[in-house]
């Protein structure tokens, strides 16, 4: 693989883990908005994390997490395994806010557990993961992991996925479902799979 300098691009963005990195802050910040916030406006800025984490986790899954099994072998193996039980976890404190409204009494108890969830992962992930895929990767393949997470971000809907039924659905798992099904068609059409 060739690196290439990409056109209107801060050079760091031609880097996967410091695209992932610059996305946990900016996850951080959102949860933060949705605590921030209160009625129509946490609602809408729940829905701009929930959007957000969807491209995020997706493109982890089918960008990072392949390249760290594959090259990372038995440790990179373990890595993986850890961080899907982690994703699993946040999306279990997800679901747990699927039938809650964000004014609700519920909502901010269980949002607070979610954001746990979500942060305890970010930092394993920059801890644990994003190590070994600075050790293995050369600059090229940062640069290729970063294009298909870029492509992912551009083209993630934003509307509910036409499956979900429930108003609390069309605001958590639908966007989510939908994103992340848009999200790994991307990621797979960029990695030319």
């Amino acid at each position: 693989m060739t690196v290439h300098t990409t056109v209107g691009q801060d050079p760091d963005s031609n880097d996967v883990v410091i695209l992932l990195e610059m996305q946990h802050r900016e996850i951080r910040r959102r949860m933060d908005a949705v605590l921030e916030e209160t009625g129509k406006a946490r609602e809408k800025a729940f829905r701009r994390f929930v959007h957000l984490l969807a491209v995020h986790e997706t493109a982890e899954e089918e960008i990072v997490h392949p390249y760290v099994r594959k090259a990372g072998e038995k440790k990179g193996d373990q890595t993986v395994a850890d961080r899907l039980r982690e994703e699993e976890a946040a999306k279990r404190a997800l679901r747990e806010l699927e039938d809650e409204r964000c004014d609700s009494e519920e909502f901010e108890p269980k949002f607070r557990e979610l954001r746990a969830a979500v942060l305890a992962h970010a930092e394993a992930e920059e801890a644990e993961e994003f190590p070994l895929v600075r050790s293995m990767a050369d600059a090229a393949r940062l640069q290729y992991m970063s294009k298909a997470l870029r492509a992912a971000e551009m083209v993630a809907p934003t509307r509910p996925h036409p499956g979900t039924e429930s108003a609390a659905g069309n605001l958590l798992l639908g966007p989510f479902a939908a994103i992340a099904d848009r999200t790994r068609e991307v990621v797979r059409m960029a990695l030319g799979h």
